[in-house]
């Protein structure tokens, strides 16, 4: 080949379709892109052959050195080359030396020589090496690379095409059988006959075996949907729960029969080996071909063994996933035919093939059937695009989780490009390496179907574990009304970051599977230990912060709750607990913060001095905000005033409802809301501490009489001991200090009456009332704001005239 294709030549480029394309251009188009593929993996083995000779050529020189090295070795190859210089010497000389230099030419093109070359030739070499570097074409077209790779592998195909019709044209002469490597006909007839003979006694083992194992398959079946002797309570673990569910039977059966599958194709295995060893050929001995037969037997039949697990189209409760009968035969057969006819194909037809007939014929019976298997897989895909993505985005509505619903409807729709790569893939490979490739594919889907299959389970186990509520008992629920809420919140996160994780394992070992990253390397490497071990302990520290706010929570929320061994909680107590609980969430989640950012190789160092200086800025910047909170907080630890206290702040009258570290909420009594900051309040005056009295202030006129007075105003009190709604809010007797200032409407008389706090304005209402009415009764009047007219009168009493003027009326 002239050139070789190097990465750095290929260019991006487009092709263009037109409106007028029709579909025959299309198929012109996909069988060349195909082509392309295979061609560019041709050009660049080619260039790593060539590579791999020079390589050979080195450790050539290596085993010479070695040779050399020893004396005992040395001595040997020594007389070995006299040897031959005798023999050349006798033979003819010169002439025939000469004569014989282009056969080994030839010769030497596929055989490997076991001696060396020269030093001189060697160093003659090596300096023309040196005189003229072969570069890199740097400049090489893309098109060039490409037609260089699609002329080789059309050159291989054509060659070997060439040899197959060479090889059929020979196959009616006859072969002698005392040439190496040559079988009589009738040695081959018998052979075929032994394997025929040899594959019908396993398939009908096979077969057998199938048989008896469907009774089983039926059991399991059924037994999948019985209903448990004994069904689990509320009260039931969950990890018990499962083992009784649909879900868990469903997986020992599934297992168990496709262990069952394939028991019975090792047990047919077994009765082929028996009947090659001791019923067909000689007695305990068996051929290559024969041993082929059998492993690719059982290697076929254990993926299709997989698939039968998958689909089940028999027995409906035993498939994997739930889907209609129909769809369950249709794919599960189809599938069985391809790995039938590529792997039976591959690893039996082709190497007979190569080894009764030609290697080149092998290699066409190769080609045919992966492309005939890729023509047909592709069509398959192409029909039924569509009726796959509708029933998986169907399946995906009645998914258990989002996350699973999600991931289906990605699933339907790529599911046709990654079926179309897959099989693309195997056809590119089974031609660059036909002895690998098959081998890599099984491994590689193997490999791919258990990194999914294992994931799914996994994340169905624990989402189904977890997916109804915890429940905790009826005493902690009584005592830490909370916790069964805080726990239940920490499942729906738990469960993202297992998918999540578990995904990102999947992606990983499937990668691995396909050699896009080297998994077990990366683990070993220091990079991925690293990550690892960050995880880890990212996780654990999560759990760490978890445990720590859950057990501050419930303490809390124990000496908050109303139902405990101690007393009932103060208002100061539910206030400060309040706060104290807001500033521990606040500093957890700072320190998780900044823990977790230093696992991960953030730097912290700067964060921590940024926070120091933006807390040096806020102090200076903003003194008033330093100020509420310093205030807020001593006012609380001095229990100044607690929620629903009835306090006057700032020249706010009303209720407390809400206190923060910074600020005071009060509601007066026309409902207004006001929000007072701690650094303006000066006074604290607080109604509803400890006690209260009803200070009152009765005003009497000038002619009535005090004690009698007096006498009412304890009547009243006497009637108003007699509520039984206000009467236990009263704390002591009736305290009348006695008449505290006069005035120009009469006296006033004092009056104080202790109650519990916050019940004095009930019972000034109440006494006032009784007091209007016990006045009233007795005749004692209250004075109010009014005139008095007099006229004036001489020193013997008597008093002067009014005098009346009649006024005019007007004009």
């Amino acid at each position: 080949m002239g050139s070789i294709i190097q990465p750095h030549n290929i260019t991006p480029f487009t092709l263009r379709r037109h409106a007028s394309d029709t579909r025959p251009h299309r198929i012109q188009a996909f069988f060349l892109t195909l082509i392309l593929a295979i061609g560019i993996p041709f050009a660049a083995h080619a260039q790593s052959t060539a590579t791999d000779t020079t390589a050979g050529n080195t450790t050539s020189y290596a085993a010479l050195a070695d040779l050399l090295e020893t004396e005992s070795t040395r001595n040997q190859l020594i007389s070995e080359l006299r040897t031959l210089a005798d023999t050349q010497n006798k033979s003819g000389g010169t002439e025939a030396a000469s004569t014989s230099a282009p056969q080994d030419s030839v010769v030497g093109a596929s055989t490997t020589s076991t001696l060396p070359a020269s030093p001189a030739s060697a160093s003659s070499k090596a300096g023309a090496v040196k005189s003229a570097p072969i570069e890199p074409d740097s400049n090489l077209l893309f098109s060039r690379n490409i037609a260089d790779g699609i002329q080789h592998f059309i050159a291989s195909i054509s060659a070997d095409v060439s040899e197959a019709m060479a090889a059929v044209r020979s196959m009616g002469q006859e072969q002698q059988a005392d040439e190496p490597g040559n079988i009589v006909p009738g040695a081959w007839r018998a052979l075929l006959v032994n394997l025929l003979m040899i594959a019908a006694a396993t398939i009908v083992a096979f077969f057998l075996f199938r048989a008896l194992a469907a009774r089983i398959y039926a059991r399991s079946n059924r037994w999948i949907t019985a209903t448990p002797a004994e069904p689990a309570d509320a009260t039931t673990g969950e990890s018990v729960r499962f083992v009784g569910s649909a879900l868990y039977r469903k997986s020992v059966a599934i297992v168990f029969a496709m262990m069952v599958d394939i028991a019975a194709i090792l047990l047919a295995g077994a009765v082929g080996y028996g009947v090659a060893l001791f019923a067909v050929g000689e007695a305990e001995t068996i051929n290559t071909l024969e041993s082929l037969f059998i492993n690719a037997f059982v290697a076929v039949e254990i993926a299709k063994a997989v698939v039968r697990g998958i689909f089940s189209p028999r027995f409906d409760r035993l498939r994997l996933f739930t889907m209609r009968d129909e769809t369950a035969t249709y794919w599960g057969n189809w599938l069985e035919r391809v790995i039938s006819v590529m792997g039976y194909g591959i690893l039996v037809a082709v190497p007979v093939v190569k080894t009764a007939l030609s290697p080149t014929i092998g290699h066409l019976l190769n080609i045919v059937i992966m492309l005939g298997v890729y023509v047909y897989a592709i069509n398959t895909i192409r029909r039924n695009r569509k009726s796959v993505r509708d029933s998986l985005e169907d399946y995906a509505k009645t998914a258990s989780t989002s996350f699973f619903s999600t991931l289906i409807r990605v699933l339907a729709r790529v599911w046709h490009t990654l079926a179309i790569v897959y099989f693309t893939v195997l056809l590119i490979v089974s031609q660059i390496a036909p002895h690998d490739a098959l081998p890599f594919m099984a491994e590689a889907t193997l490999q791919t179907l258990l990194a999914i299959g294992i994931g799914l389970l996994l994340s169905t186990i624990v989402s189904s574990i977890f997916a109804r509520r915890i429940r905790l008992s009826e005493d902690l629920r009584t005592r830490l009304p909370m916790l069964e809420a805080r726990i239940n919140s920490y499942v729906p996160p738990a469960l993202k970051g297992f998918h999540l994780i578990n995904m990102m394992v999947v992606v990983l070992v499937v990668l691995d599977a396909w050699r896009a990253f080297n998994l077990s390397h990366w683990i070993a490497s220091d990079r991925g230990s690293a990550v690892i071990i960050a995880t880890v302990h990212v996780a654990i520290i999560l759990v760490i912060a978890a445990l720590i706010w859950t057990t501050i929570a419930s303490i809390i929320e124990h000496r908050l709750s109303p139902i405990s061994l101690h007393a009932q909680p103060s208002e100061r107590e539910k206030t400060l607990l309040s706060l104290f609980r807001n500033a521990a969430l606040v500093v957890i989640v700072t320190l998780t913060i900044l823990v977790v950012l230093s696992q991960i190789g953030i730097d912290i160092a700067p964060l921590i001095a940024g926070a120091g200086v933006v807390g040096l800025a806020i102090g200076f910047g903003a003194q008033k905000l330093v100020q509420d909170v310093i205030t807020g907080v001593f006012i609380q630890l001095e229990n100044g005033m607690n929620q629903n206290d009835v306090v006057e702040v700032a020249g706010i009258f009303g209720t407390v409802e809400k206190i923060t570290i910074r600020s005071v909420g009060i509601r007066t009594l026309d409902g207004g809301f006001h929000m007072i900051p701690f650094s303006s309040v000066d006074k604290v005056s607080n109604h509803t501490r400890d006690f209260a009295y009803h200070y009152g202030e009765y005003a009497i006129a000038y002619r009535e009489d005090v004690d009698n007075a007096i006498h009412h105003l304890k009547e009243a009190f006497k009637e108003l001991m007699q509520d039984e709604e206000l009467a236990p809010s009263i704390l002591e007797e009736i305290s009348i200090p006695g008449v505290t200032s006069l005035h120009e409407r009469g006296f006033n008389i004092r009056v104080l009456i202790k109650t519990a706090p916050g019940m004095q304005w009930m019972v000034q209402r109440a006494f006032n009332r009784l007091v209007t009415r016990h006045f009233a009764a007795a005749g004692i009047e209250i004075p109010y704001p009014h005139t008095v007219l007099a006229f004036s009168q001489d020193k013997e009493g008597n008093t002067s005239p009014l005098p009346i003027m009649r006024s005019q009326p007007a004009q």
